[in-house]
């Protein structure tokens, strides 16, 4: 294979960033999506043994770059490391950039709009006329035509420039430009996905005049352009007549066409309009050319590669209908489209105010609010934006109210594009109504039928059209379309303020637009995602300001009572709003209201929430919530990686700057965040998990928590950085006297132990249960734990698991419980690495110690001789130990003999785990044995995964019949089969039979053992029998019985 040329992400870097898993994990992907030629010369065990670098090196000189690129950002998605993708990203689109940039001007040298023609200096090849006479000729000069108009006029104003910058900016990654890419041994589908507005029309109209020029390579012979929009206004036709449009000629050529169907390009725009039931297009299949068949099947046919399966399709669509397009795709190439970046946001605002200072005022309001920021992206949004504030700007008043939310922002617009009037009622409920059944019916084109429908006239709409609010479609004749999704979802969510008076008077909504209650749905809002920006509109629209600014402009009333519908579902028994919706969702909502009251009476059921920041919209809506949250009982925090300035990310000195001016954006929200630990008296349970913080914000968490009024009780913290975040909040809960639980966990800390021994030392400590795990600490360390418990009177569950103790770690904390001071009740070192060579001193300390009850030793290979050892000490009367965890512990049968003995003594275990240990059946017997005597108080028995066969059961079920304590029995992953749950079944049958719950593993397809569980249930109704549908992954069945 030849080696690729220079790749424009530098990959080394991007790999290196990866852990030995996650390494391990790209390269298992990057099999699985790797064509069949592009890693099959490289030997297997050179990528397995490859670190970042060496792989970085392979990938470069054995496969083409426009792959690699491809797959990585491909990889990185799939693995969730979208900070790495995004890098790779940028450093493409700086690339990009890079030659565009160096052209001046960038865009109209590369395609400037003469008249009807384009061209492209240097590159533009002849004129088809004359080059390919024929019908096919013809062809490409209407096309030429067609979409050179569409092209030169299908932008807003002055946004020209930014929209040529897009188109190329994609182009290049883009297969269709790469005739080596076009001869891979894979079928060509690229979708172009992104939200509404951000050019994926415009680049895929692009892609159309560049064939027409012959700007693609020259193995596509034949380019057909079919516009969703168009086809639902379509009847039923053969495949032919679908793609024969401007090619008349075509049904005559189809066999040729046929083919060469490899030499095929097909463009599906605007797959999200297609107005089709959900997952219609999988059923109906059909693959003759000349069939008449209804719209979708034909397109359903091509998608799914039954009909010309060879073409190279370009699909693009808005995010919603991804899911169904990739059931319907065979290994399709995802390409996001952004639409403007920020640099292209800037340099907009800078084209459209003439004053420079006014331009980067407007462009901060914009940033100042991330959910407008991102919708920025769509050139219509920075019109919106720029036209709006501007005027404000004119008028010298202060824009900066109308940027805080999104509503504030569209409404100003709307109103501001209007002299109040109240003839401009009657239209604009009319074109509310059209805006809500477009929404609802996935609809954003509207022919004269759906017009005549809703009794609406064009010279109705004639005030919205001479203010841009609503254009007329250039693609569909007679058609209109609003200036951009987020325009319609507002007026949409207009319509049902607007409907009140209607509804007051009996009349009911339409068929094809739900109610508020169906629009709060959360089924609804899955089905159709736009739902919910409605949503976030309509509590923007309850603001009693933002609503008197609509009566005003428009000359209608609105019902203030729509906050009552809004915080009241009448279909779920008038349940909170809250509870049918996600938490995310509900915070959006709220923000957008800005009511402080109406958050208030939202979230004064909610006692718990969790709550997954991923960016600092995040942040800055959830704060705003949170500090009016009166009755909340427990928070749940995740923050996202990339939110924060990492300390240990400081590489390059631009980023670095860049990032820190972020951060400092981020801060005041954290803050404002944070605040609830003073204002909400009631919050007693913190978690915070999988958190990448900084410096800053941990020390803001810190005081917050430091001067907190509330009066926390349990804190978990798993899996945060910056490294000392741990050590930091160690201190601050050193004098919180009402602090009872406290987990630590993750990242292999060795700094974790000081600070918590301070806490453990402090007057003021009521630390009930401590949960340890994953901390990397010395023998001295340990040691100083040790001195911490014994002076610690509080302390009574300690939970060590995931620590490397080891012999010597273990010798200190058996010290601690001999000491007469020692109040530790359970104790759990679950996979510290501990041998049998403790177990003696343990047994020594079991003795001495009366005071612990439950103990787990779970995953640590104690052997059957470190069981012995325990059993010594376990036998004396002195032990009160009551619950003993020897799960995965490489304990066989002999070591089930020790344990046996143990049992017949009258000893104080009532709880045993022996899972994942080889029994087998000559260890059960010794264990029946035991049950069967009167003085055994076992209560409950785990014996999950422990080799019993069926023709242990005869034991076992002799030893039920005879037991009058055992109350659960697990015995799942065993392989019993009927004849095992046969011999069980007499036992289990018995009235006197003490057994509540039974845990097998349960063959559902054998009807001879269904019947055998019946008969059990209907003879004994106190008998729960589960199901073990767990796996060695999981935690260990008794880990809900040992409570801590």
């Amino acid at each position: 294979m030849v080696p690729s040329a220079q790749l424009d992400f530098h990959l080394q870097p991007l790999l290196e960033q990866l852990n030995q898993d996650e390494l391990s994990k790209f390269k298992s992907l990057l099999r699985t999506l790797s064509p069949k030629d592009e890693l099959q010369r490289i030997p297997h065990t050179e990528v397995e043994e490859a670190d970042g670098k060496q792989l970085a090196e392979i990938l470069t000189n054995h496969c083409t770059s426009y792959w690699v690129e491809m797959v990585t950002i491909q990889i990185f998605d799939k693995m969730n490391r979208t900070d790495l993708s995004k890098r790779a990203k940028d450093e493409l689109r700086e690339a990009a950039l890079k030659p565009l940039q160096e052209k001046k001007p960038p865009s109209l040298e590369l395609t400037q709009v003469q008249g009807e023609d384009i061209t492209n200096p240097g590159e533009t090849k002849e004129g088809l006329e004359g080059e390919k006479p024929g019908k096919q000729d013809k062809y490409r000069s209407i096309l030429k035509k067609t979409f050179s108009q569409i092209w030169k006029k299908n932008f807003l104003p002055g946004a020209n420039d930014d929209i040529h910058i897009v188109t190329q900016r994609y182009e290049r990654l883009i297969p269709l430009y790469n005739p080596k890419m076009l001869a891979g041994p894979f079928p060509h589908t690229v979708v172009l996905h992104g939200p509404a507005g951000v050019g994926k029309t415009t680049l895929a109209k692009k892609v159309m005049l560049d064939w027409t020029q012959d700007n693609l390579p020259e193995t596509l012979d034949s380019a057909f352009y079919l516009s969703c929009k168009e086809l639902n206004h379509k009847g039923a036709c053969t495949f032919a007549e679908l793609m024969s449009k401007n090619w008349p000629d075509l049904q005559e050529a189809g066999p040729e066409i046929l083919a060469q169907a490899q030499k095929i390009l097909i463009i599906i725009d605007g797959f999200d309009e297609l107005r089709v039931p959900s997952g219609s297009l999988i059923h109906d299949i059909c693959g003759d050319w000349k069939k008449r068949k209804p719209v979708p099947v034909l397109l359903g046919s091509l998608l799914k590669r039954k009909m010309l399966p060879k073409a190279t399709l370009l699909i693009t669509t808005r995010p919603g209908p991804l899911r169904e397009l990739r059931l319907l795709l065979e290994q399709p190439l995802l390409m996001e489209i952004e639409g403007l970046l920020e640099p292209d946001r800037r340099e907009y605002f800078l084209k459209h105010f003439q004053e420079e200072d006014q331009a980067l005022r407007a462009f901060d309001l914009m940033k100042s609010n991330p959910a407008l920021f991102h919708m920025g992206s769509a050139p219509a949004v920075c019109w919106v934006v720029c036209t709006c504030l501007k005027l404000q700007m004119a008028k010298g008043e202060d824009p900066a109210p109308t940027c805080q939310t999104t509503t504030s922002l569209f409404l100003r617009f709307l109103c501001s594009q209007f002299t109040p009037a109240p003839q401009l009622l009657a239209p604009m409920k009319a074109l509310c109504a059209l805006a809500a059944e477009g929404v609802w019916t996935q609809t954003s084109v509207f022919d004269g039928e759906d017009l005549g429908r809703l009794g609406v006239e064009e010279s109705d709409l004639r005030p919205f059209l001479d203010k841009n609010v609503l254009q007329k479609d250039r693609d569909c004749g007679g058609c209109y379309s609003f200036i951009h999704l987020s325009v319609q979802q507002l007026l949409a969510a207009m319509f049902y303020l607007l409907e009140r008076e209607e509804e007051e008077d009996g009349e009911s909504h339409r068929d094809d637009i739900g109610d508020i209650q169906k629009l709060l749905s959360k089924e609804e809002r899955l089905k159709n995602p736009n739902l919910t920006h409605v949503v976030y509109f309509l509590f923007g629209l309850s603001n009693e300001k933002r609503a008197r600014e609509l009566e005003i402009t428009f000359g209608c009333r609105v019902s203030m009572g729509i906050k009552q519908e809004l915080l009241k579902s009448k279909s779920s028994g008038n349940k909170p709003f809250s509870s049918m919706m996600d938490m995310k969702e509900v915070v959006y909502c709220l923000y957008e209201s800005q009511d402080e009251q109406l958050i208030k009476e939202a979230m004064v059921h909610v006692k718990e929430m969790s709550l997954h920041l991923k960016n600092k919209m995040d942040i800055m809506y959830s704060s705003f919530c949170l500090k009016h949250c009166q009755n909340l009982q427990k928070i749940s925090l995740q923050v996202e990686k990339g939110i924060f300035l990492e300390n240990d990310t400081a590489s390059e000195s631009d980023t670095w700057v860049q990032r820190s001016q972020n951060d400092q954006h981020v801060l005041p929200f954290w803050m404002d965040l944070c605040s609830m630990f003073g204002s909400n008296k009631n919050l007693i349970f913190l978690n915070i998990s999988q958190s990448f913080l900084s410096t800053s914000s941990v020390r803001i968490l810190c005081e917050n928590i430091a001067h907190a009024t509330c009066n926390l009780q349990k804190v978990v913290l798993k899996n945060i950085s910056p490294a000392d975040a741990y050590r930091n909040l160690c201190i601050i809960f050193g004098g919180h006297k009402t602090l009872t639980h406290l987990t630590l966990q993750g990242n292999d800390q060795n700094d974790m132990l000081p600070p918590l021994c301070e806490v453990l030392r402090h007057p003021k400590c009521h630390l009930q249960y401590l949960r340890l795990v994953s901390c990397s600490a010395s023998a001295q360390q340990w040691a100083d734990l040790s001195s911490s418990l014994e002076n610690n009177q509080s302390l009574t569950c300690l939970n060590l698991t995931a620590n490397e103790l080891l012999d010597e770690g273990a010798h200190l904390l058996y010290m601690t419980l001999r000491h007469p001071k020692c109040y530790l009740q359970r104790l759990s070192m679950e996979n510290c690495h501990l041998t049998e060579a403790y177990c003696k001193e343990l047994s020594s300390a079991l003795i001495v110690n009366q005071r612990l009850t439950h103990l787990c030793l779970a995953k640590n290979a104690l052997g059957n001789h470190g069981v012995k050892l325990l059993c010594e000490g376990l036998s004396y009367p002195e032990c009160q130990l009551q619950t003993l965890v020897l799960y995965y512990c490489n304990i066989t049968s002999d070591g089930c003999i020790n344990l046996s003995m143990l049992l017949q003594q009258n000893s104080s275990l009532t709880h045993l785990d022996l899972g994942l240990n080889h029994v087998g059946i000559t260890g059960l017997k010794f264990l029946c044995d035991a049950l069967k005597k009167p003085l055994c108080n076992l209560r409950c028995l785990w014996l999950w995964g422990c080799a019993i066969t069926p023709f242990s059961c005869v034991d076992l079920s002799s030893a039920l019949s005879n037991n009058q304590n055992l109350v659960t029995l697990d015995l799942g992953q065993n392989s019993l089969g009927y004849t095992g749950v046969k011999m069980l079944c007499d036992a289990l049958k018995l009235q006197n039979c003490p057994l509540q719950t039974l845990r097998l593993k349960i063959d559902t397809s054998d009807a001879r053992i269904q019947k055998l569980l019946k008969e059990i249930k209907e003879s004994n109704p106190h008998l729960t029998i589960e199901r073990d549908n767990q796996d060695l992954k999981n935690n260990r069945p008794s880990s809900r019985d040992f409570i801590f």
